[in-house]
């Protein structure tokens, strides 16, 4: 990594979490209450969906334009699901903790494991949310949309691998009941990270 890793100042708060779990109406009242939060637009290698915007959902990428990325080590961290590539750009984070800034980012396990080799421990705080076990968390996701067989084979395979990340989390917030207390705790981290910046 070019960054020299003694400039920054700022802190990142990783969110990890299966679908289903609430996560992005925590990190959306995060983002209203704190307007001075960043939050990273992940790459993907993946089709754009109706109604989606190239920079503000993703970074829409072809298949060798993200393989071009990954060879000249622009990522940050990357990871493959259902076949497609998401990861973290370095522009998107490192420009942002060389200020004061606090950032989140959310990110799969295999991409966690990767940050934790190159940021400093002290920089970051990770966050799990807990929102109860697969059959909840796989009603909760039919609720809102219709999924196929094969689909769900997919995300219950993700839901796997991402339920292995509680045990590295710095801070499990329990989202199974009452969302305002889930994002009220999330809070108190952003406000702990900020007391964390240099």
């Amino acid at each position: 990594m070019d960054t020299d890793l003694g400039e920054i100042r700022g802190h990142v708060i990783v969110v990890m979490a299966p679908m289903g779990s609430g996560k992005g109406t925590i990190v959306r009242h995060a983002l209203a209450k704190y307007p001075e939060l960043r939050q990273t637009v992940s790459g993907t290698s993946r089709a754009m969906r109706p109604g989606e915007v190239d920079g503000q959902h993703y970074h829409f990428l072809s298949n060798a334009e993200f393989e071009q990325k990954i060879a000249a080590g622009e990522f940050l961290e990357w990871a493959e699901f259902a076949g497609n590539k998401y990861g973290t750009l370095k522009s998107e984070i490192l420009p942002r903790i060389l200020e004061c800034d606090v950032v989140i980012v959310e990110i799969e396990l295999q991409g966690v494991e990767q940050l934790l080799d190159l940021l400093p421990r002290e920089h970051l705080t990770i966050v799990y949310i807990e929102a109860g076990g697969w059959e909840v968390l796989r009603a909760r996701a039919e609720s809102r949309a219709p999924m196929s067989a094969a689909e769900l084979a997919a995300r219950h395979e993700r839901y796997l691998i991402e339920v292995q990340a509680k045990p590295i989390a710095d801070i499990v917030i329990d989202n199974t009941g009452d969302i305002n207390a889930a994002t009220a705790a999330f809070d108190q981290v952003i406000e702990e990270a900020y007391k964390k910046c240099k």
